[in-house]
Parts: structure tokens; C-alpha cells; sequence
């Protein structure tokens, strides 16, 4: 262990909730649920309220007088979508109102409904981080996670111990829904879910099992490819993404799939010297682009405004449910094949042939493959963490250490490797700031019990055991 690891910890000193039974019940009691405040693009912080109510719920800044909040999206039935990959097979309905309200500068604090909601921090140092949290219900593979086991599906687990650690930011990459078939007659394990792409099924995916965790912090969302138009980007944009709701960019209209699946990166601010830059890879798929394929193109202009954003002087980390470089498990046990999304290589190793990412992105967090994995490299390029491990089913396991002189990509060489193949969370803290800017990422079991720390800076990620069974 190396003495800058050792004096990195040393100087640290290292439920699922109620959902009316009925329309008429919800009327009788127009308490929104829930309320959850979502950061976006230049620092547009919105307090979101779900109701089954006949009008949107009032809030009130800093303890002042009660102001209405506006509406975002009304109930709606929209037709099954038809001829895509992932077709649904009935109409998605939204009982619920959606309404919110934009975060004035110079508020400290909000009410709605009476309900306290988490207000967004400029100095940003604790963050939890999740990613491929629903429960697995597809038909056409005959995955059919069992939803009503605790142990089987522990995400209601995991953000009730997420919530304890006190987080100033909730990171969720992407593949919140996927309950996208019926329950098979006779299992058990799932019977009674409700599955499609309307909000009973987003209900019983996110914001049940999760009510205590988007009640803890303000949430950054990154978009996966359940939220793609051709499964869940209805829901996406009705519930979660940051920039106002249109039919242009709702999914409702497949004719314009082209305009929603493609979203501009933005930057969510950790403060005055750290950036989180999000980027929508929702619509890539396995296998590299052609430079005439329209996909390439949009990349390549959102990949540089990247470059510009971080060309900012801060130390910049890149969002994508999609990782450039990972592993995953082979058919084989024990041994492991490279994960990388080959449409996103050929995209970006086209302009960043060294290191795949414009300088300044010093680390990149992912999702997509259901493990934890912290990957640091050889030379420039930045390490790779993928957190995809907080409830979806898992892909398997992978070999705790990887052979000399792996590459997941020409060139580049793995240094370090640390993985875990169980479900669980990650915390993300910074332990230093300005030139010596350095974060620690702690891996957590599903009952918050700290497994593996990861000193990171400088592009690099060194992992081992917690020195302190505990915190």
C-alpha cells in the first residue's frame, strides 16, 4: 500500500411506502407523493410533486406565503408504441398530475404541502451513487427478477442505507425502469407487480422503493436505455428529466424519437473546482457507428461540447449509463470479457485516439453492467468506476483481479482492478480540494457496511479494503 493511500484514509479517519389503494382514496387525500428535487443544466435546481389530486400542490419558499406550483404534465393514456425493439403491448397510463416549481436563487429552504424538501448545496462533498436499480421483468428473455423478495430485488434496502450515510447529492445512471412484461401466472417471486411503461409501474420501480433516498438530497439523473422512446422515455420525461416537458420531447410521437433520444450535455457543479458532466447515451447501441450513420455525427457534436465544459479549469467527471471501458462475466466461470459500448468507442476514440476523453475529464462513472468495478489505466486516461450494481439482476461474477497487461481498448493498459459481483451502493467523498483535488469512493453492501475504498486523484483509482470495519 502506498504511503500517499495510507495518509489518504488515515486523514479520514476512516421500505417501501404506502401507495393509495384507489383513485377515490387519493382525491380524499391530495398529500403529493412524492416530492424530489431534480438538478440540471445551469444550475436549474426544480422541485418535482407527483398527485392524484385535481390540482398541483402549493409551496413555500424560505417559510414565506404559499405559492401554486405549475403543471408539468396532465394524466394521460397514450397508445402502445409499435414497430420499435422493445414494443410495448399496451397503452402507458399516468394517473398522476405531475406539477414543480424552479428553485430561486437565494432560497435556502422549501415546503410542499407541509412536506420538507431537500435543498440543493452549493459545496457539495458527500454523494451517493446508484445506477440499474429496477426490477428485471422481460419476456423475451424469461428474466423475471422476483420483485417481492427483499433479498432478490434490495433496492427499497439500499436507498433506506444510502439515506442514513446523509448525502448532499443522489447520483442515479441510468435504468430506473424494468418491469416491462407480465408477471408469468404461478411466480410467486413477482405476482401482482404491475409492468408497462405507465406510472403504476414507475411507482413500484423508483419511487416507492426509493422514498426515502429522493426525500435525503437533490438527485442528478442520467438517462439509460430503458429511458429510450422505444421503452420508458415516456415516462422519463413526464417524471424526470430536467428541462421542460413538450410533445417534441415526450416519446409519445416515434416520428420524433430522433429529436428526444438525442439530450445536450450539461454540468451540475460540485462546487467552485469540480463538475459532474452528463451525457445522454441512451439510444447507442453494441456495435461501432459508420462516419455516415446520423448517430455518429450527433456524438461527435455532444462529445465536443464536452471538451469545452471541461475546458473550465475544474476537475471534470463524466456521466454515461453506457461505459467506454469495462467487464464483464464470460459464459465461463470466473473469467471475464471486455464491456466496453463499441458505438461510443468509435465515436470518441475518433476525436481522443490516446485516452478516449477530451483533458480535463478526470474520472468517468457508469452504469449498464450490473457490478461494481473501479478500473484505473496506464497513462492518460481517466479511470473508469461502474456502479451498476443496486438492484436490477445481477450479470455473474468476475475475477477479483485482472491478468498483467489487460487492455480494454488498443493502447490501454488496466493498472489497477477492484470489483464486486453483489448488490450495493457507492459513496463518492472529497477529501481535498484545489490543486490537490482528491475523492474517496467507498463500495457498500446492501446494508450500507463499507466493503472496498478507492483513493482517487489525478485520474486514478487505488482500491482496497476499508482500514475500519465501519463508520
Amino acid at each position: 500500500m502506498s504511503r500517499f493511500y495510507c495518509a489518504f484514509l488515515f486523514a479520514l479517519g476512516l421500505a417501501a411506502f404506502a401507495v393509495p389503494s384507489s383513485r377515490a382514496a387519493a382525491l380524499t387525500n391530495p398529500q403529493p407523493d412524492p416530492v424530489y428535487v431534480v438538478l440540471g443544466p445551469d444550475h436549474h435546481v426544480v422541485v418535482r410533486a407527483l398527485t392524484q389530486a385535481a390540482s398541483c400542490p402549493a409551496i413555500e419558499w424560505n417559510g414565506g406565503p404559499a405559492q401554486g406550483m405549475a403543471l408539468r404534465a396532465l394524466p394521460a393514456r397514450v397508445p402502445a408504441r409499435t414497430g420499435s425493439a422493445q414494443t410495448q403491448s399496451k397503452e402507458a397510463v399516468f394517473d398522476l398530475r405531475v406539477c414543480e416549481a424552479q428553485w430561486p436563487l437565494g432560497v435556502s429552504s422549501a415546503r410542499v404541502a407541509g412536506q420538507e424538501v431537500p435543498a440543493p448545496r452549493k459545496d457539495i462533498r458527500r454523494i451517493v451513487i446508484i445506477a440499474d436499480t429496477g426490477c428485471r421483468m422481460k419476456g423475451s428473455e424469461k428474466a423475471f427478477q422476483p420483485c417481492n423478495d427483499a433479498l432478490q430485488w434490495p433496492f427499497a434496502r439500499i436507498a433506506q442505507s444510502a439515506a442514513a450515510t446523509r448525502p448532499d447529492l443522489v447520483i442515479h445512471i441510468g435504468d430506473i425502469h424494468y418491469r416491462e412484461s407480465p408477471c408469468p401466472e404461478g411466480n410467486k417471486g413477482c405476482a401482482g407487480s404491475p409492468w408497462g411503461y405507465g406510472d403504476d409501474a414507475w411507482r413500484a420501480d423508483l419511487f416507492a422503493p426509493a422514498r426515502p433516498l429522493l426525500a435525503a438530497a437533490p438527485w442528478v439523473f442520467v438517462r439509460g436505455n430503458h429511458e429510450s422512446c422505444s421503452r420508458a422515455g415516456q415516462g422519463w420525461f413526464r417524471f424526470i428529466d430536467a428541462l421542460p416537458w413538450s410533445e417534441t420531447r415526450s416519446c409519445n410521437d416515434p416520428a420524433l424519437d430522433a429529436q428526444a433520444d438525442y439530450a445536450e450535455p450539461y454540468a451540475v457543479p460540485l462546487g467552485d473546482d469540480a463538475q459532474f458532466i452528463v451525457f445522454d447515451s441512451s439510444r447507442t447501441n453494441g456495435a461501432p457507428f459508420s462516419t455516415e450513420d446520423a448517430a455518429f455525427g450527433k456524438y461527435t457534436q455532444q462529445l465536443l461540447s464536452v471538451a469545452r465544459m471541461a475546458m473550465a479549469g475544474q476537475s471534470s467527471f463524466f456521466l454515461s449509463h453506457h461505459p467506454l471501458l469495462a467487464v464483464a462475466p464470460s459464459k465461463k466461470s470466473d473469467t471475464f470479457k471486455p464491456a466496453g459500448n463499441e458505438g461510443l468507442q468509435s465515436v470518441f476514440g475518433a476525436l481522443y485516439p490516446e485516452r478516449l476523453f477530451p483533458e480535463g475529464v478526470a474520472l468517468t462513472l457508469h452504469g449498464h453492467v450490473h457490478l461494481f468495478e473501479s478500473i484505473s489505466f496506464k497513462g492518460a486516461h481517466p479511470a473508469s468506476l461502474v456502479l451498476g450494481n443496486s438492484g436490477s439482476a445481477n450479470e455473474g461474477r468476475v475475477p477479483q483481479t485482472l491478468p498483467a497487461g489487460t487492455q480494454l481498448y488498443p493502447g490501454i493498459e488496466v493498472e489497477d482492478y477492484a470489483a464486486r459481483s453483489e448488490f450495493g451502493f457507492a459513496t463518492l467523498e472529497r477529501v481535498a480540494s484545489g490543486a490537490n483535488d482528491a475523492w474517496l469512493l467507498t463500495e457498500h453492501a446492501v446494508d450500507g457496511t463499507p466493503l472496498l475504498q478507492c483513493a482517487i486523484s489525478g485520474g486514478k483509482s487505488r482500491c482496497h479494503p476499508p482500514l475500519a470495519a465501519g463508520r
